[in-house]
């Protein structure tokens, strides 16, 4: 008799039991306490959803483990401030060279680890759900969650820039977070890209190494399945059915 694996849902429980340490550890005289409530709102909005649907809608142990490592280092900026994470200093102390110097950085690059990390590490459970929830096979379960990462990231950066510009001062700097880089948000979501263009590449080709049809269904993804045109046309039938079924 082999060795029981762990549930879904048990394993979903000891990661957040895990993370619920690391939350805690985090609140602890965070360097700017505002900054770390606004940081924490959809980080605590996430954990909650995951919880609630681990029951119904467990996802795999490696989307949750991806998740986990996110949320983590997402953690470690809201202590800190994206700005502050004192990566350099620990470099230092254990090499005697800081992490800059090596390769002749100046800024705080700890929030661009962050970006590129938000697209390798999620864009996995993005496509868990769009092949579970909607079927999406083929290409389309590769070039969605892409898609989805590109426009979430963006769509963060709408959000980062609104409430910069509501709170201002140095909370609203805090977590925007520039550094002085005015195209700080640019190069974020092209890092997101990036870490979700190869997070799919990875899954693609581990798929196309065991899935026997891997090949077939990705033409079959990409074939016409109706000729009809939609816009005006499709509005017109619609309106045919509805004038019928009122008829009747």
């Amino acid at each position: 008799m082999g060795i029981r694996k762990i549930s879904h849902q048990k394993y979903a429980a000891i990661l957040g039991c895990v993370f619920t340490v690391v939350w805690v550890l985090a609140a602890i005289k965070p360097l700017n306490f505002h900054d770390w409530l606004l940081e924490n709102i959809l980080s605590v909005a996430a954990v909650l959803i995951l919880a609630f649907t681990a029951k119904r809608f467990p996802l795999s142990r490696i989307s949750y483990t991806l998740i986990f490592i996110f949320l983590c280092l997402h953690e470690l900026g809201s202590h800190y401030t994206y700005a502050s994470v004192p990566y350099d200093q620990w470099c230092e102390a254990l090499t005697g060279r800081t992490f800059n110097s090596i390769f002749g950085w100046e800024r705080n690059h700890y929030d661009r680890l962050v970006h590129f990390s938000y697209g390798l590490l999620l864009a996995y459970p993005i496509r868990e759900l769009f092949c579970r929830v909607s079927q999406t096979k083929g290409f389309w379960g590769y070039f969605l969650p892409l898609d989805v990462t590109m426009s979430t990231s963006m769509l963060y950066e709408l959000i980062e820039w609104k409430a910069a510009e509501f709170f201002g001062g140095e909370l609203g700097a805090a977590y925007l977070g520039t550094q002085g880089d005015i195209w700080d948000a640019h190069k974020d979501m092209g890092l997101a890209s990036v870490g979700a263009l190869i997070a799919m590449i990875m899954t693609a080709m581990i798929n196309s190494k065991y899935q026997k049809d891997f090949a077939a269904e990705w033409w079959e993804s990409l074939k016409v399945k109706s000729r009809k045109p939609l816009g005006e046309d499709e509005l017109l039938r619609l309106r045919k059915e509805k004038n019928k079924s009122e008829e009747e």
